[in-house]
């Protein structure tokens, strides 16, 4: 069965009512009938944004929700993947790709995962996934 990677990107807008992308995140999300993935290393930026943004109480709450997997299934980044993640920010040295993010690539890539839903333009520049929105 297919699975949709989701993105601190996504998380965040849906959760940040007063974010420019909140209805499109939403729209999105509400349209998805795939499982979706994230990564722990995900939910750590996605609860870091939270807790800076919205509050600790909020951050708390949907904290819970993530790592308890009602959203969505976590994938725990390893040690082999922080490697093949390093491969990559020097195969793109000409790109501003975070560790986050090349994490994020080798899981898609190690799952045959396709589809990202994310609003970070490097999902975009790594070339490998179809991006929705």
């Amino acid at each position: 069965m297919e699975t949709i990677f989701i993105d601190t990107s996504a998380w965040y807008a849906i959760f940040d009512t007063d974010d420019s992308k909140h209805l499109s995140a939403v729209f999105q999300k509400d349209k998805i009938t795939f499982p979706l993935v994230t990564t722990n290393f995900i939910i750590d930026e996605t609860i870091t944004l939270i807790t800076k943004n919205l509050g600790a109480h909020m951050a708390y709450k949907i904290g819970n929700e993530l790592l308890t997997e009602h959203l969505s299934r976590v994938i725990r980044i390893s040690p082999e993947d922080e490697n093949k993640a390093l491969e990559i920010i020097g195969a793109y040295a000409d790109k501003k790709f975070s560790f986050t993010d090349c994490t994020s690539f080798v899981i898609m890539e190690k799952l045959n995962i396709k589809t990202a839903f994310s609003f970070d333009i490097h999902f975009k520049q790594y070339g490998k996934f179809t991006i929705i929105p």
